[in-house]
């Protein structure tokens, strides 16, 4: 019994440790291993957790912001807008309005 618990008592943290390790490093790895290394044309702006099951999402693609709903059901397109502008481009426009 004694054997059985020291045993516990060691390997117990040490499974912890590494799936505690695993988690970091496949979320620090999380975007090195795409598919090509050009620019993206789906670009992820904002994202919100409405439930455990649930997330609502603004997607940015071609010059089109669409927002998404995201559930165990799949995902659905709520809405769609023009993109807005960036703010470095705002910073620009807005200088140039000053001149």
């Amino acid at each position: 019994m004694f054997w059985y618990i020291l045993k516990l008592l060691v390997l117990l943290p040490l499974i912890g440790g590494l799936a505690w390790a695993s988690l970091k490093f496949a979320k620090r790895m999380e975007g090195k291993f795409s598919g090509g290394s050009g620019p993206k044309s789906v670009r992820i702006i904002e994202s919100q957790m409405l439930s455990p099951t649930m997330r609502l999402a603004v997607i940015e693609f071609h010059g089109r912001e669409i927002l998404v709903s995201a559930g165990k059901n799949g995902i659905v397109r709520l809405a769609e807008a023009p993109a807005r502008p960036k703010p470095e481009v705002m910073d620009v426009v807005e200088a140039e309005a000053a001149q």
